[in-house]
């Protein structure tokens, strides 16, 4: 079968409502600065209404990756959840804006759309709430066959092995694209992730439901449970086929059966926001890799677009990352 998607990526649908405060609103608000905190509907509305002037943009890590596939000029679809309603409408709309397939239906009843609330003090310190909300009420029914079928890679986000349904969901997926000859990506998301479900993502990675393997340091660590880097690379590369594991500053490494290969970060000239750096790091990966490029220069891809989404506040790319990529001599 032809492909008619690049990647399509599978995660929580959220609206980040980002907005400027002071320090005093953080304390007041029993907020720890820099963290992040999950909360509910009635909390929500609450801290919307005593927010200042706010921007809204549909956000959470797996669409944020695939709005940096078509950054990169890759062919993006995505499927989550949201309710008809006010910020469904905003997810809808922006996504969708930034060149990407999303055709899940909206939910008509249940919790609201699900929101990150996230404020930026002066120094550049973000400090979130998230309220998942409907994000978290996707079916196996809400996964099109067909168009798994038709993406070269589907990509899971581990923020999202939560709910029973929801996996059901990712499993059915995963089928499918193993039955059309594609591959199944997942990311780790988060350590806390890892702490909960290592067990259930040990198995995905060894059972070869999931091809390939995104983590960072601390989410290799929790995966293994070993404070020993060079332990639980051995660990990883007996396990899994292909696995990207991100070091920050350090850049990444590249870990297969045969092989473990250290690709450099690209240099930034100021760090000032690293939310996302990770999932813009994966859709440059995974457009490389749906390309047929070679693993290193993949991972080139993936650390351009990382650096250039950590040079500017918000989680998705300001400039084009397909014209990044061939100033900088990197096919795509």
């Amino acid at each position: 079968m032809t492909s008619r998607f690049d990647v399509l990526g599978i995660g929580n649908a959220i609206v980040d409502v980002l907005a400027r405060t002071e320090d005093d609103f953080l304390i007041k608000y029993a907020m720890h600065k820099g963290s992040m905190q999950l909360i509910d509907e009635m909390r929500a509305a609450s801290l919307y209404d005593v927010m200042g002037p706010t921007v809204e943009i549909s956000g959470g890590s797996a669409a944020n990756t695939i709005v940096g596939v078509a950054s990169l000029g890759g062919r993006g679809a995505f499927v989550g959840k949201v309710k008809d309603d006010e910020f469904g409408r905003t997810f809808r709309h922006d996504i969708r804006a930034a060149g990407v397939t999303f055709d899940t239906p909206p939910a008509a009843r249940g919790p609201a759309t699900g929101c990150c609330y996230v404020l930026v003090t002066p120094d550049g310190e973000r400090t979130m709430n998230t309220y998942l909300g409907a994000a978290q009420d996707l079916h196996p029914d809400d996964i099109d066959v067909d168009m798994i079928a038709a993406a070269e890679i589907t990509y899971l986000e581990g923020y999202l092995w939560d709910p029973p349904h929801a996996k059901e969901a990712f499993r059915k997926a995963a089928a499918a694209a193993h039955h059309a000859d594609r591959l199944v990506a997942l990311t780790l998301s988060d350590a806390f992730c890892v702490d909960r479900y290592r067990a259930e993502f040990l198995q995905l990675i060894k059972t070869g439901t999931v091809d390939v393997v995104f983590a960072n340091e601390r989410e290799l660590h929790s995966l293994y449970q070993t404070a020993d880097f060079d332990t639980a690379i051995g660990a990883l590369r007996g396990d899994a086929q292909l696995a990207v594991i991100t070091r920050s500053e350090k850049g990444c490494l590249v870990v297969t059966r045969q092989e473990t290969d250290a690709v450099r970060a690209f240099p930034v000239e100021k760090v000032v926001d690293a939310t996302g750096a990770g999932d813009l790091f994966a859709a440059g990966f995974l457009v490389g890799l749906s390309r047929d490029a070679s693993y290193r220069d993949a991972a080139r891809l993936g650390a351009l677009a990382a650096a250039e989404v950590i040079g500017h506040i918000g989680a998705r790319p300001q400039s084009s990352l397909k014209a990044l990529a061939a100033e900088s001599g990197l096919a795509v």
